[in-house]
């Protein structure tokens, strides 16, 4: 999912600490040539943006095993991952994905952050990527791009988590363990799906919008932004934060910069609709990996009272789920991105799927 209202507002003031006991990161691009997606079309060369941070630490047979993927959600980056919540939270001395131990891959998807998109110019003639286009293109930087072929741990937030289920279902026992964080392994589908539909809908039928080439940004984005704002969110923290009608129209006013800020609208349509093509349900008996889920209870975009999460997890053989109670720790669906409130979860994995020498 997009950044959410809490995150959105912390962007605005949050410092990338790089002097917090962790290297700064390293950036690069990989590009892949005459790319084929699975509707058809294609692409003359696909830039795939991404940060590292560590070094990758190989075997006697050369095969790296301290490499970590962590992949961003709906309208994020590689960036998001860069702030005290998070890298702060996970990438230092002693830390659970401490840097100096761990060689963690950070990528922008296709149509995200520094990765080709539709703003690029082709606009609406820009491919029509879907997750699976996406899972593939991730595989392909961290296979050819980056040269690993084992992954210790598969970590994707909202849109990462739906990413972290297929990578699960396709590539299994590539990494030692995956980690889905604020989703379903279930068809997009309710008010999930309705939602995505209102965002769509806004930006396709505003008059401004001309078919993806209008000039100025149509009033339709600032339309997304709204339900964006609305379903990420987390009522007991906006009421926190807005406790009186002034404050609510000033920290609104707040948010919604926020949230705008380098937002195209192309970019938006394309990344709401790649979600049809998610659906790993069907396969997820076959995922023999062990698998670690975790939403928070305060998550609207997933919410609880559905039982999805906990009538699927049966179904995959070394799967566990996690739901995460409402506290002063989480933050509605951007939980996800605040790691003090799961971190210790991700340590007792780290320790359960730890290679046997």
């Amino acid at each position: 999912m997009k950044k959410t209202a809490w995150t959105a507002l912390l962007a605005v003031a949050a410092v990338c600490l790089y002097g917090a006991g962790y290297p700064a990161p390293r950036e690069g691009d990989y590009s892949i040539a005459d790319y084929r997606f699975a509707d058809g079309e294609n692409l003359a060369s696909v830039r795939l943006h991404y940060a590292t941070l560590g070094t990758p630490v190989r075997d006697a047979s050369g095969l790296v095993r301290n490499a970590v993927l962590i992949m961003h959600g709906t309208g994020g980056s590689s960036q998001q991952f860069l702030r005290d919540i998070f890298a702060g939270q996970l990438f230092g001395p002693g830390q659970p994905l401490d840097a100096a131990k761990y060689y963690i891959i950070l990528p922008d998807d296709i149509g995200h952050g520094k990765s080709s998109k539709p703003s690029d110019g082709l606009h609406l003639r820009f491919p029509h990527y879907g997750y699976r286009d996406m899972v593939d293109l991730e595989h392909r930087l961290v296979v050819d791009g980056l040269n690993v072929k084992h992954l210790r741990l598969v970590f994707g937030t909202s849109m990462g988590c739906m990413h972290a289920w297929l990578w699960a279902e396709a590539y299994d026992r590539f990494a030692d363990g995956y980690m889905p964080m604020a989703c379903l392994p279930h068809q997009i589908s309710g008010r999930n799906r309705m939602w995505r539909r209102m965002v769509m809908d806004a930006i396709r039928n505003d008059p401004q919008f001309h078919n993806g080439e209008y000039t100025t940004q149509p009033h339709g984005l600032v339309d997304a932004q709204y339900i964006y704002m609305m379903v990420g969110s987390s009522p007991l923290r906006y009421q926190q934060a807005a406790p009186t009608l002034q404050k609510a129209d000033a920290y609104f006013d707040t948010l919604l910069a926020a949230y705008l800020k380098g937002e195209d609208a192309n970019d938006n349509l394309y990344q709401v609709d790649a979600s049809r093509d998610y659906d790993p349900e069907p396969g997820l008996g076959r995922i023999t990996a062990p698998v670690l889920a975790i939403n928070s209870a305060d998550d609207q975009i997933n919410p609880p009272e559905l039982g999805i999460a906990e009538a699927l997890i049966p179904r995959v053989p070394h799967g566990r789920f996690v739901l995460l109670p409402i506290s002063d720790q989480t933050y509605g669906h951007g939980t996800h991105t605040h790691a003090e409130a799961w971190k210790n979860y991700l340590i007792d994995f780290l320790h359960q799927t730890e290679p046997k020498v």
